[in-house]
């Protein structure tokens, strides 16, 4: 059977990308993807207040598509825009709230946090995303290379970096170091910190100067890295910042940690989103008492594939 064509549309932003190309995977899409970039007056308009056309955004060149997967505020007009003037039924897929009328798309995939309701959508524990548990024990042995040998179980630290929310100011990257260092002292554990595309250079090196060489710091957004750290880790804690990375850490099944930041602004929304995550069981805030706890893995992923592909097919 041949498979379905998919067009990927978000601003090119790693938690985007991870899960409208996590969702294409789920449902074996033959997917292409593109950055939107919209005009310069439309750039800070809401979509509610955006007319539904091709004057808002720079054309893409694709015409033949059956599926549309859509992130992020940016490509709500283009998502609209190219399924009412393709030629044939075309389904669409936004994930987020898109702060306009939803019945503009087939389904919206939403965290229960956003409190989004409708009868085309789909409500999901955290975040979808793109990893699998399969690529992450393909690359279970990539940091090999990397960590120091010794007998120390391994944990990770995740990190994102500043959102208009959160600060990474020095004072508090130095609250969270001096937690993990104060945790070690009991523990003896190893730390693996692990950069995403968001954090700042300096504070890489910062992490570099804190923990010195009887830690491992990956200098590089590394993907491998990323994914092998999540495999080796008996404990993973992942910023506040996050709650992609805090829901892709959740396919692990592994007790996870959230490094807190105090916000800058209101953060009701994410606070919403942790205490759902504590209500099952999958995360605690570092400074808690370390323990070893169970829940079961979170793949939302394939779950809201199975929903919407049972419904494409009727």
């Amino acid at each position: 059977m041949t498979k379905l064509k998919g067009l990927l549309l978000t601003e090119g932003m790693h938690g985007m990308i991870s899960q409208v190309e996590g969702l294409a995977k789920a449902l074996d899409l033959n997917f292409i993807h593109e950055k939107i970039e919209l005009n310069n007056f439309w750039k800070s308009i809401p979509p509610k207040l955006t007319p539904i056309s091709e004057s808002v955004y720079k054309k893409i060149n694709h015409d033949d598509f059956d599926v549309i997967i859509s992130c992020g505020r940016k490509s709500v007009i283009p998502s609209i825009h190219l399924k009412n003037t393709v030629k044939k039924k075309v389904f669409n897929i936004h994930i987020q709230d898109p702060k306009v009328d939803l019945n503009h798309f087939d389904f919206i995939v939403a965290p229960e946090h956003d409190g989004i309701e409708g009868q085309n959508v789909i409500s999901t524990k955290g975040a979808i995303h793109y990893l699998t548990e399969s690529e992450i024990n393909e690359n279970k042995d990539y940091l090999n290379s990397f960590i120091k040998k010794d007998e120390r179980k391994i944990w990770a630290l995740i990190m994102g970096g500043p959102t208009k929310h959160y600060e990474y100011s020095s004072e508090n990257i130095k609250g969270i170091f001096e937690n993990l260092s104060n945790l070690n002292k009991e523990n003896n554990f190893q730390l693996v910190v692990i950069p995403s595309m968001r954090t700042p250079k300096n504070i890489i090196q910062y992490a570099k100067e804190y923990f010195n060489e009887n830690h491992t710091v990956i200098e590089n957004v590394d993907k491998k890295a990323y994914l092998s750290a999540l495999a080796i880790s008996e404990k993973i804690v992942v910023t506040c910042d996050s709650s992609s990375m805090i829901s892709e850490a959740a396919l692990t099944g592994k007790p996870i940690y959230v490094a807190n930041i105090s916000p800058k602004k209101n953060d009701k929304r994410f606070q919403k989103f942790r205490t759902l995550f504590k209500e099952l069981n999958i995360i605690r805030d570092l400074g808690e008492e370390v323990k070893i706890w169970n829940y079961q893995k979170l793949d939302e992923t394939n779950r809201v594939a199975n929903i919407i592909n049972e419904k494409i097919k009727t």
